[in-house]
């Protein structure tokens, strides 16, 4: 068992490549540090995903988030920090990492970044009766 934080990405083979569905992971422990005071900074990570041939594997994911804990990093640089490296790791069709950040200094931050494959559009829902 790991007891260090890890940058790298582990992933596995889609076990259905031929269709599109979605995998949604709610990471609520994740902590960096303000780049100004030194402050720790906590967020709740939310991945969303539609795999192409790759998935990321979980405990790699887990030390990746890890990783973070002691970088002083603006929130806007994080999220599209694990946005470019979710994206490199695993080619997804389609991925959404949005970070829900606690409060500091009164004011809550929810950032949103976005990836989405040349060429991909996404299924028509589908409305049942």
């Amino acid at each position: 068992m790991s007891t260090k934080p890890s940058s790298a990405l582990e992933t596995f083979p889609n076990p259905h490549p031929d269709r599109d569905y979605t995998i949604r992971m709610e990471i609520p422990e994740f902590t960096c540090l303000c780049p100004k005071t030194g402050q720790p900074d906590f967020a709740t990570i939310h991945l969303e995903y539609v795999p192409d041939r790759d998935c990321v594997e979980l405990k790699s994911l887990k030390l990746y988030i890890w990783s973070f804990r002691d970088v002083g990093a603006f929130h806007e640089k994080v999220t599209h920090d694990m946005l470019g490296d979710l994206v490199a790791a695993t080619q997804p069709r389609f991925m959404r990492v949005t970070g829900v950040f606690n409060v500091r200094g009164g004011i809550y931050t929810s950032v949103i970044a976005e990836h989405r494959a040349p060429g991909w559009t996404p299924p028509q829902p589908v409305t049942l009766p």
